[in-house]
């Protein structure tokens, strides 16, 4: 069970949250809200839940005049044109956990959304406070992006303020500049094996414990050292350098798994695990070479 408003009031109090809080009818549009609070001095603000091609999720908070391009939003994020869309509403239940209608940055304090990329408008900045609801669209409450950010920071989420509106070229010389925003998850978690079928590791059908139970017999932290030194890997492709890192680790990960037909499994899972790998790996490629194209530049001799 998620978090409820009486809770995350709490919560803000405790971490000397500096804010005021308004109680009015249920709403469930920002035009409806303004009804209510839209006299008080403050921005008002709307919030996306989105998800992209690979069921990784997006909370885009924004000022309720600013206008955001999911299209371009996408290509900013390294997605391609149509990467984002709305996510589902039951997904509003099993990630963050709140109902339709009280999305907003709040909802990430739940353990379930851990993996929730956040976006913020830096329109916020400019605004003495902003409004939100409280996990519950019968109160809004306002707050400074110093108190927001305090709370971001004390469920260990680093805030990240964007122009949504910009519209960046995307190309060759110009990588996405939003790429290290896209959440990223490098365990395998329980959906994961959930979506094998009903695969089953050490007869326990829900968990792997890969730091812990993994335990690769006969190779040495300095042979693997070594071994890592000398490969030809292929940084520049994430296909081959995918392909390297699970030729190296299935041995000793894959041999966890006991099963009748462990074969398939293993198949299956390495099928799964290319294409999260991949994912992480095009991400860091892009963020290694959005930060070296920055640095040239500001690292550019000066003319004579």
């Amino acid at each position: 069970m998620g978090f409820t408003k009486e809770q995350l009031l709490s919560r803000l109090e405790e971490l000397q949250v500096d804010f005021s809080k308004y109680e009015h009818p249920v709403v469930l549009t920002v035009e409806a809200q303004a009804k209510y609070v839209g006299h008080i001095k403050g921005g008002l603000s709307k919030n996306l839940f989105l998800k992209d091609k690979k069921q990784r999720y997006y909370c885009v908070s924004a000022l309720a005049e600013t206008k955001v391009d999911l299209k371009v939003l996408s290509q900013r994020l390294g997605l391609g044109k149509g990467g984002l869309r709305m996510a589902p509403e039951e997904a509003l239940g099993e990630i963050l956990q709140v109902p339709l209608g009280c999305v907003t940055p709040f909802a990430l304090v739940n353990e379930s959304a851990r993996q929730v990329s956040l976006l913020l408008d830096q329109g916020f900045k400019a605004h003495e406070c902003c409004f939100f609801h409280p996990l519950s669209n019968d109160m809004s409450i306002a707050l400074n992006t110093r108190d927001l950010d305090k709370f971001l920071n004390s469920i260990g989420k680093t805030p990240a303020y964007v122009d949504l509106e910009a519209n960046p070229t995307v190309g060759k010389d110009q990588p996405p500049d939003l790429a290290t925003l896209v959440p990223s998850d490098a365990t395998v978690s329980v959906e994961l094996l959930e979506k094998l079928n009903g695969i089953s590791v050490n007869n326990q059908p829900t968990t792997v414990k890969v730091a812990k139970d993994v335990k690769p017999s006969n190779v040495s932290t300095k042979e693997i050292s070594s071994s890592a030194v000398n490969s030809p890997l292929s940084y520049a492709d994430p296909d081959k350098f995918v392909e390297e890192i699970l030729e190296k680790t299935k041995s000793m990960f894959f041999s966890e798994i006991k099963e009748e037909n462990a074969e398939k499994y293993r198949e299956q899972l390495a099928t799964k695990l290319r294409v999260e790998l991949k994912s992480i790996a095009t991400m860091f490629k892009n963020t290694a070479y959005t930060e070296g194209f920055k640095a040239g530049i500001h690292h550019q001799p000066k003319r004579m």
